[in-house]
């Protein structure tokens, strides 16, 4: 059926931004403080271009030159919203996932890491099921909110209006601060939104 039909986007060049110990999902928004030359080089190569960057996470976060093998393959091209530079020469800022992709190669790694990355294209059909099971995580979400106090009331209302399967399979675990980076990453890389 042509309507199934998911073509594979084409790859594009971003810079490309190493993450420690954090995963940046589509629909959240991360406060990064970046120290690392070529991390603030990205950044800087962000600025001038669109303010999208790729983000991907680390295997191990005592790594302070990572290479291609270095990092996961599956991240999130991001848009910086927010830049800051501190006195102590660090970068605050704050970065907005846009959507999954997937590391194709590192094409330059001076003055920052370049990356060839593909949009993964998530399936969004809202059926039945789906919708039972929306209900059933929000469900369960409110009630971890109401034990948890570590996550903030007004997110619960956020989480309670959206209706499409992957925003809110996102939008969740960007707000379980128990959850460990492995779990985080292998969250990130399942594209179908139910199994999520």
């Amino acid at each position: 059926m042509p309507g199934h039909l998911l073509l594979p986007s084409e790859p594009i060049q971003l810079p490309l931004l190493p993450l420690r110990d954090v995963v940046v999902f589509p629909h959240m928004v991360s406060q990064l403080f970046v120290g690392r030359e070529r991390s603030i080089n990205a950044l800087d190569a962000a600025m001038v271009r669109d303010k999208e960057i790729f983000l991907a996470a680390q295997k191990n976060a005592k790594t302070n030159e990572p290479t291609e093998d270095d990092l996961y393959r599956v991240g999130t091209v991001g848009a910086v919203t927010e830049l800051l530079r501190l006195p102590d020469g660090t970068v605050k800022v704050l970065v907005e996932g846009k959507r999954r992709a997937r590391l194709h190669k590192i094409v330059s790694s001076e003055p920052c890491l370049m990356a060839e990355v593909e949009e993964v294209v998530e399936t969004s059909d809202v059926r039945v099921e789906i919708e039972a099971l929306m209900r059933q995580v929000q469900a369960s979400f409110e009630t971890y909110v109401k034990l948890n106090k570590k996550v903030q009331p007004e997110i619960l209302v956020s989480v309670q209006t959206i209706d499409d399967p992957g925003k809110l399979s996102d939008t969740i675990v960007s707000n379980l601060p128990t959850l460990k980076l492995p779990d985080r990453q292998t969250l990130v890389e399942t594209e179908e939104p139910a199994k999520r």
